[in-house]
């Protein structure tokens, strides 16, 4: 019998595949959502980045399987309004109600400034501000996240239940983010709709936060990077991503059943 039931989105590679492997070996059935993205990027971003994120989420979900765990993989396009929907009937159809909901998946594709040609610390080269970036962002970082939740918390209600947990992942800062200016943006308002699921959902036993990782090397870090974390005062960390992976499962579980409203730092 399955205890839990969670999706995680963008878990093809990275934090979300860490994540999806965290919780299988926890003992939650999982569903890989993912989406093969070809990143088409001439601004620096590192080849393996845009590599990792065409992996198929078919292959997490097998290597979830063959340690043991339970595990389905789905290629869901969260542009598509209808995503949500079909995603949470694949879950219930494979293992049963979905309780935890970890919204990982981003549409980030480059960053973007309201001072084009900027270099990060990545050297990478940010581009000017344009609709269909904010577009693709935002539908993937907000719009799904807000998709994904309401459907959470309408299937959770008919069904009169008593435990659930949502966790989405943010970056930036309430001060902006310079250099990704769009990807600050989107992240910015799926904390607000992932607090306002706190606040409305509370009662009825349902966590939600937001969490905040360190630079994670998933495929983009390099000694730029590792030289600019140890140089900044705010940074202390190069997680990988399981490092990530172990604080959302712990969130996921019995343990954290009063944290929730919180926006969470990793350093």
């Amino acid at each position: 019998m399955v205890r839990h039931v969670a999706i995680v989105t963008g878990a093809n590679s990275g934090i979300g595949a860490a994540t999806a492997a965290q919780l299988a070996a926890d003992g939650t059935a999982v569903v890989v959502a993912y989406k093969q993205v070809p990143v088409l990027d001439t601004t620096g971003t590192p080849l393996s980045y845009n590599e990792n994120r065409m992996v198929s989420g078919e292959k997490v979900a097998d290597s979830i399987r063959s340690a043991g765990g339970r595990a389905v993989a789905i290629d869901a396009d969260l542009l598509d309004a209808l995503s949500a929907q079909v995603l949470f009937d694949f879950a219930e159809e494979s293992f049963g109600p979905v309780d935890i909901l970890v919204h990982n998946a981003s549409g980030w594709l480059r960053g973007d400034s309201f001072l084009a040609n900027r270099v990060d610390e990545a050297g990478r080269t940010s581009t000017e501000v344009v609709g269909e970036l904010i577009d693709l962002t935002f539908g993937v970082d907000a719009k799904a996240g807000a998709l994904l939740i309401a459907q959470f918390a309408r299937r959770y209600l008919d069904r009169d239940a008593t435990w659930g947990r949502i966790v989405t992942l943010t970056s930036g800062s309430t001060g902006g983010f310079p250099g990704e200016v769009t990807y600050g943006a989107a992240k910015a308002a799926l904390e607000s709709y992932t607090l306002s699921a706190f606040r409305e959902l509370a009662k009825t036993g349902v966590t939600a936060n937001v969490l905040y990782p360190p630079v994670t090397d998933t495929g983009w870090v390099n000694d730029g990077v590792r030289r600019f974390v140890e140089s900044d005062s705010d940074h202390i960390h190069v997680a990988e991503p399981s490092d990530v992976a172990e604080v959302i499962a712990w969130l996921c579980s019995d343990a954290a059943r009063m944290i929730t409203g919180n926006i969470i730092r990793m350093r």
